[in-house]
């Protein structure tokens, strides 16, 4: 990746700045902190990436491949992967079809209804994901730079904008 040119202002504390100046002072704390959390999202998944393109993966690939790895059975329906990442039946497919093509992944009937469809992670499969998550635990998720207090009261603020949307009760 190209390293882009540092700005000299926070673009967002400006556009906060910007909304107060505008009369919108009520919305502007709102405005800043979903614009920065949406910059975040933007930041950590293009490290995430980048530290998965080694292993030919995209983070939702990866997700998929821990999901399984982390089920009982590591195989799970296919509308239970979508329901767990709260994802679309196709953006499921997708994943599935390019996980199977590698050789990471494969699709049984479900013996249980005879009609459904499971996800099974392979022996490789395995093998990738464990790989993956050891760089990603070294490269970005042991890195993020906050004290462990501040970490669990941001996973918290974040976990009761989640829970207000439906996400789980």
């Amino acid at each position: 990746m190209a390293p882009r040119r540092q700005l000299r202002f926070d673009p967002i504390d400006e556009a906060r700045r910007q909304w107060i100046a505008h009369g919108w002072s009520d919305a502007a704390p709102g405005m800043a902190n979903v614009t920065s959390i949406m910059r975040a999202e933007q930041i950590l998944l293009a490290r995430a990436d980048d530290i998965l393109r080694p292993f030919k993966l995209t983070f939702s690939r990866y997700e998929v491949l821990m999901l399984l790895l982390f089920s009982k059975r590591q195989q799970l329906p296919l509308g239970k992967v979508g329901e767990r990442l709260q994802v679309g039946a196709a953006s499921v497919t997708n994943a599935i079809d390019r996980l199977e093509a590698s050789g990471l992944v494969l699709r049984q009937t479900n013996p249980a209804d005879g009609r459904g469809v499971l996800g099974c992670i392979t022996a490789e499969g395995k093998r990738l994901a464990l790989a993956a998550t050891a760089e990603l635990n070294a490269a970005l998720f042991e890195e993020v730079d906050f004290p462990t207090r501040e970490m669990n009261n941001l996973f918290k603020l974040l976990r009761t904008i989640r829970r207000s949307a439906g996400d789980f009760k």
